[in-house]
């Protein structure tokens, strides 16, 4: 029951209609008990959203597309990691100051280690977006050997040269030796399901392979990659992660991740 000490929280994007976020968080907050709940808001007028919103006291907010890197100069504080990516997508409101994170890297590196130890592994990272900048420098944070690949060989060298790591063009792709591939591309991405960032040639004397797609759970990359003899990691682990560490964020109290998975499973499976 919502009442006058309901704590807000706020997605905020363009569009948001598709999110499951919102069903993912108050299945979480109902789980544990809390008077919160998580509000999907579709806008374009992100300054103004955000003074609207610290005057009525949110709590915090998600931050999607478009909006992750410019929220950046926004803010109050930007912690060191995220100020690094230049992108939030997590903001505390802690007393009247608004608080940037980036949860979407630790996410990532958190679902590889659980399979490989990162320190000196070749990893074979696709492209140069949010996604991949996010990834990036974790794996820089974990001593990862990386090399940036993406079809537009200007931004690999750019993103490339912010985070101190290699690149190379995308056709080099197939004979680069690596322990792991991670696709941070939205290729594969529902509702162009059919699509694979890389051929299936790829893929041979690749032991692990990370798809931060989760729309599909199964994406023809990680099919293929099953195929090849890969061990294999899905977005869910990503999405379902990156919100675990915004909960606590949130709230101080360590998340249902299980109970969290099982909704973003449910809902995808629909």
């Amino acid at each position: 029951m919502l009442d006058s000490k309901t704590k807000l929280i706020a997605l905020l994007g363009h569009p948001v209609e598709h999110s499951i976020g919102p069903v993912m968080h108050n299945v979480a907050f109902n789980e544990t008990g809390l008077n919160f709940v998580y509000i999907a808001f579709d806008t374009t007028h992100l300054k103004i959203a955000l003074t609207a919103m610290r005057s009525l006291n949110f709590r915090g907010y998600s931050v999607t597309i478009p909006h992750k890197q410019k929220i950046v100069e926004l803010l109050d504080r930007v912690d060191p990691l995220a100020a690094k990516i230049l992108a939030v997508n997590t903001v505390v409101n802690e007393n009247g100051l608004l608080v940037g994170y980036n949860t979407d890297s630790d996410a990532a590196l958190n679902a590889l280690k659980e399979k490989i130890s990162l320190s000196g592994k070749r990893v074979a990272l696709l492209g140069a977006g949010g996604a991949a900048r996010a990834i990036a420098f974790g794996l820089q944070k974990e001593e990862a050997a990386t090399t940036i690949f993406n079809r537009t060989f200007e931004k690999a060298r750019s993103l490339a040269k912010a985070v101190g790591c290699e690149y190379s063009q995308f056709e080099k792709l197939e004979s680069f030796k690596s322990e792991i591939i991670i696709n941070a591309t939205s290729v594969g991405m529902s509702p162009k399901s059919a699509s694979s960032p890389v051929d299936k040639k790829v893929l041979k004397n690749k032991p692990l392979v990370f798809d931060v797609v989760y729309t599909p759970l199964e994406t023809v990359l990680l099919k293929q990659a099953k195929v090849a003899g890969c061990e294999t990691i899905s977005g869910l682990e990503m999405f379902v992660g990156q919100g675990a560490e915004q909960f606590k964020l949130w709230t101080g109290q360590e998340a249902p991740r299980e109970v969290m998975r099982e909704v973003v499973e449910r809902e995808l499976g629909k």
